[in-house]
């Protein structure tokens, strides 16, 4: 029993429903995971806490959905798994989110702490399993530890750089009981308020900041998911529509500024980072997304001002000046600088000229390729019909999740984002799989909202049976699978490379041809759609978009119309 009673008849309270409390009075809403020993009391005792538990068929796919939440909430996802494999399992969800720098906190139950060493039922060392993903982690040894632990790694998930952090509560823990009495004194001493270490940025660094902008002859500001995550848009805005300053965003950047806006320089990216001489670079880190911030694809001459909540980040990169602090903390004070001794680079200073100039030739280019109608279809072709399907959406905008090869690379170039936080796709560490995990994290965290899922097929496949979880709960989903037969699309070996006793086997890359991925849906419930052709697409679309029901649209696709992709180029 969660709840009972002791011999003296005083009323106690057992470590799964002390643990549900102790998330609650945590501000957990939401939870994700799959259940099973010794954890489904837990799940139990946390719906009647009034928390909102998301059952997933897999950890991982429940574990991308924590750490995408995190990011759009603002306060950490939180998984719960099993024990052994189900914290392996979830592995790849806090690694996820350590990567990308959100906040998330995975529960775990683990052996019975007195048999541990003896092989006991999914017997693991899991604070040494999930140590090289985390930033920091826990085991509760008695049951008294549970209030004062849980609120730890929420603040630890939250606290400096987002991050995950991880919560180990072995059986006979969550077996222990207390009276109710002493429970609801734990619960009340292990309160505290978060109280975040905000660094002090130096008067005299910003002063510096803004002269090195104010002095440039080819200033640029780049802005990634940090700030997103930050909710710096209207300090970014007010900064660049006050400087005129060129921008370019990163691909969960995407949306903070309107991708339409007359200074982005997303359709000139090569000009913008090759010639820029003052980069201005907002919670993004100068990783492979941004090309390391080395030449050739940067001068070598440029000076970069980076703004990272990381001192250790700042460290690491050795920019010209660092400010180590929350984005849009640092921003407002930047603006606040400006404001008493205002610039702007107008539209015709020659710098806003050439990006402009070549944005407006880039974008020209796609939309003589965008207007080719091609059946079967290219990639194009259907993005650029989803693509205005969704702008037809207005606002609120649809929250869009992309994953794939070629689906993804093209989609970042044609998809457009208008509103900030509507792009999640494969981030940081160009994880796969992520699909179905972050629809259902944008459905919950964000109800009103319409979420569409543009997949290439091997993405989808990693949590396609998440469609179930997308049906039980009635979450308004479209997931749009580019069905190309295959990992990049069709066999592309050559000849010569068709040897041996296995021959006749497909190859590594192919899958079965024209497989009914719509009827997966239709299966447990969900609308299904098979689409060849601009007028199908477009009926699915608006159907599916209107009804805001559990969707698939599956879009055959040439199989010979991608390529390999991995690291993702940037060639306007």
């Amino acid at each position: 029993m969660a709840e009972g009673y002791s011999a003296a008849g005083e009323a106690t309270v057992d470590g799964n429903a002390l643990a549900a409390r102790s998330l609650a009075r945590a501000g957990v809403q939401h939870m994700f995971g799959v259940v099973g020993i010794p954890v489904t009391s837990l799940a139990n005792r946390a719906v009647a806490a009034g928390i909102r538990f998301l059952a997933f068929h897999n950890e991982q796919s429940a574990g991308y959905a924590a750490s995408a939440y995190g990011f759009l909430t603002h306060r950490p996802g939180v998984l719960l798994t099993v024990s052994g494999p189900g914290c392996v399992h979830g592995l790849a969800g806090l690694s996820n989110s350590q990567v990308n720098t959100w906040p998330m906190v995975m529960i775990s139950g683990s052996c019975d702490q007195a048999d541990f060493g003896k092989g006991d039922f999914q017997e693991l060392d899991q604070i040494a399993a999930v140590k090289p993903f985390v930033k920091f982690s826990v085991k509760v040894t008695d049951i008294r530890q549970i209030p004062g632990l849980v609120q730890e790694v929420v603040r630890h998930s939250l606290s400096g750089r987002p991050g995950g952090c991880y919560l180990d509560l072995p059986t006979d823990v969550l077996h222990q009981t207390i009276s109710k009495s002493e429970a609801d004194k734990l619960l009340l001493e292990s309160e505290s308020p978060l109280i975040e270490q905000i660094r002090e940025v130096q008067a005299l660094d910003i002063q510096l900041a803004v002269s090195l902008l104010r002095n440039a002859e080819r200033p640029l500001i780049v802005f990634g998911k940090g700030a997103a995550y930050s909710r710096a848009e209207d300090s970014l805005k007010k900064l660049v529509e006050r400087t005129g300053i060129p921008f370019l965003p990163t691909p969960m950047g995407k949306g903070l500024i309107s991708d339409t806006h007359e200074l982005s320089a997303t359709a000139a990216r090569s000009l913008a980072i090759g010639r820029c001489d003052v980069a201005f670079v907002v919670g993004a880190r100068l990783n492979w997304l941004l090309h390391f911030g080395e030449p050739p694809r940067w001068s070598k001459d440029v000076k970069f001002i980076l703004v990272d909540v990381s001192g250790e980040e700042i460290e690491l990169r050795k920019p010209h000046l660092g400010l180590a602090g929350d984005a849009k903390q640092v921003l407002d004070l930047v603006n606040a600088e400006i404001k008493d001794d205002p610039f702007c680079f107008g539209k015709s200073h020659p710098w806003v000229e050439a990006i402009s100039k070549k944005a407006k030739e880039n974008v020209a280019k796609m939309e003589m390729q965008l207007a080719k109608v091609v059946v079967p279809f290219n990639y194009f072709t259907p993005l650029k019909i989803i693509r205005d399907a969704i702008l037809a959406e207005g606002s609120p905008a649809p929250i869009l999740v992309s994953e794939g090869a070629n689906t993804m690379d093209v989609g970042r170039a044609v998809l457009v984002q208008t509103e900030p936080r509507t792009r999640l796709d494969a981030g940081t560490w160009g994880t796969m799989g992520v699909g179905l995990g972050y629809c259902i994290a944008a459905a919950v965290a964000a109800p009103g909202r319409l979420v569409v899922a543009v997949e290439g097929d091997s993405g989808f496949g990693f949590s396609a049976i998440e469609v179930e979880t997308l049906v039980r709960y009635q979450l308004p989903v479209v997931v749009i699978v580019f069905n190309n037969g295959g990992v990049y699309g069709g066999d592309r070996r050559n000849p010569e490379e068709v040897t041996g006793p296995y021959r006749e086997d497909p190859a590594p890359t192919s899958f079965v041809p024209g497989a009914a991925y719509h009827t997966l849906m239709e299966a447990f419930g969900g609308s299904g759609y098979l689409v060849g052709t601009p007028e199908e697409l477009k009926s699915a679309l608006a159907e599916s978009f209107s009804a805001r029901k559990p969707a698939v649209i599956n879009v055959t696709i040439d199989p010979y119309a991608g390529s390999e992709s991995g690291r993702m180029q940037h060639k306007n």
